[in-house]
């Protein structure tokens, strides 16, 4: 099982968009700082996560919310 997860800075200025197998233990290593491009703006809290039986579709779907389109879908759904 695949997982698309949006990511919410606690200031809520700041969202970040990923796949992983394990959403929380991905969301642990967000806010340990493992993570370069979102160690600066944490800590971090999960705002939604969808599961994918496809890899494929994970990954497209997690493109398609990185767009602009997908980040205006994101902000009114999620």
């Amino acid at each position: 099982m695949k997982y698309v997860y949006v990511l919410e800075s606690l200031d809520a200025q700041h969202f970040y968009v990923g796949t992983t197998d394990d959403v929380h233990a991905r969301l642990a290593k967000h806010n340990a700082g493992e993570v370069p491009h979102t160690s600066k703006y944490g800590p971090w809290r999960l705002r939604t996560y969808v599961a994918f039986s496809d890899q494929k579709l994970a990954v497209a779907f997690e493109r398609y919310l990185k767009s602009g389109s997908g980040r205006a879908f994101a902000k009114k759904h999620f």
